[in-house]
């Protein structure tokens, strides 16, 4: 299944190599959840001061399904308003 991930601010170093921006698409097992996700991207949680999966909030241990969008800020983000 494939997942939309996109990293948002300081976030955006772990991108792949030639990536221009902070949006990706990954191909992860079925089953497979947040936190196994940002495990196998090699993204540092501790770094992270939200993650949405289709613009909820969403704790580690939820299920991603095909097609869920997963969104990550990092704890430096400051939203403009």
């Amino acid at each position: 299944m494939v997942i939309e991930v996109r990293l948002y601010a300081s976030l955006r170093r772990y991108r792949p190599t030639g990536s221009d921006t902070g949006m990706l698409a990954v191909d992860v097992p079925d089953g497979i959840s947040l936190g196994e996700l940002l495990s196998e991207l090699e993204i540092n949680t501790d770094e992270i001061k939200l993650a949405a999966v289709n613009g909820d909030e969403s704790a580690k241990s939820r299920v991603l399904a095909d097609g869920d969008r997963v969104e990550l800020f990092p704890r430096d983000f400051a939203a403009k308003t």
